[in-house]
């Protein structure tokens, strides 16, 4: 009689049948979104840059990019991204943005100093202008500050150290139209002609030449405007040897309309203001 032989059954504890061993654990992906954020923000953070008074927002998002786009590069460095080209970019572009806002600061701060400087010599002048003494070699502590011109006499003529001389007529009562604008009810209106001889070198930019007029107790009078030309401003530029002339009508109240006067310059900082005054009737 032959005997069963053992044989040996299966493990337990082994892997299944069929199942040689474990499966090996899933690769993981690639963690690339800073690298995309640093190209993005860089790229939009320098066309912002290029933009005049923007360029502030151009230097915030360049230092996300640049923060961005370093950490980027070091995640690829350790195998967790795999868009290191992309980091890259970003910081290049992140620094190209904050370097162009940091140009726009210069820029700016030069534009406001060289504005603060012509201020400055426009006041040193006028004070310079005030305070010189009346004649050579007097003091000026023993006279009186210079003042502006006498007034003068509607009529006359003011003529400047270049050559340059303005009229202004007499002042003729004036009927604004139905259009008029600037008149009040009941007021008095008169116009006058502003005549300006540019006898200097140059050619001469009246464009700002706008004479204010006051009524007969020192109240500013208003400009009127109308469809038939009431008041005409100065426009462009008188060459040597040539004038302009220009119409300007002013209103003034009943009771004080018996007097007027009249101040302006031929070319506001360059030119000192000069008064006119008489009655209008």
């Amino acid at each position: 009689m032959t005997m069963p032989t053992n044989t040996p059954g299966p493990n337990p504890w082994g892997p299944p049948p069929g199942m040689p061993g474990m499966p090996p654990p899933f690769p993981q992906e690639p963690r690339n979104g800073l690298g995309v954020a640093a190209l993005v923000i860089g790229i939009v953070g320098l066309l912002v840059a290029l933009v005049p008074f923007l360029f502030w927002l151009g230097a915030v998002l360049g230092v996300l990019a640049l923060v961005f786009g370093i950490i980027g590069i070091g995640k690829a460095g350790k195998g967790e991204a795999t868009n290191k080209g992309s980091a890259v970019t970003g910081v290049v572009t992140g620094a190209l943005a904050v370097v162009v806002s940091i140009v726009w600061v210069a820029v700016l701060a030069t534009a406001v100093k060289d504005v603060a400087d012509e201020i400055e010599k426009e006041t040193e002048k006028l004070e310079s202008a005030t305070t010189a003494p009346a004649a050579p070699g007097s003091d000026s502590s023993d006279s009186p500050e210079q003042t502006a011109p006498a007034a003068l006499a509607f009529g006359q003529s003011h003529t400047y150290p270049d050559g340059v001389k303005v009229t202004v007529s007499k002042p003729r009562a004036y009927k604004p139209d139905q259009f008029a604008a600037g008149h009040g009810k009941g007021n008095s209106a008169f116009q006058v002609t502003v005549t300006i001889v540019n006898g200097s070198k140059k050619a001469l930019d009246v464009s700002t030449a706008l004479p204010d007029a006051s009524d007969a107790e020192g109240a500013p009078a208003d400009a009127i405007f109308d469809g038939s030309d009431a008041t005409e401003m100065f426009q462009g530029t008188v060459l040597p040897g040539k004038q302009a002339k220009s119409d300007f009508a002013f209103s003034l109240p009943a009771g004080a309309d018996h007097e007027m006067q009249l101040e302006m310059a031929p070319k506001i900082l360059e030119y000192d203001d000069v008064i006119w005054t008489g009655k209008t009737k």
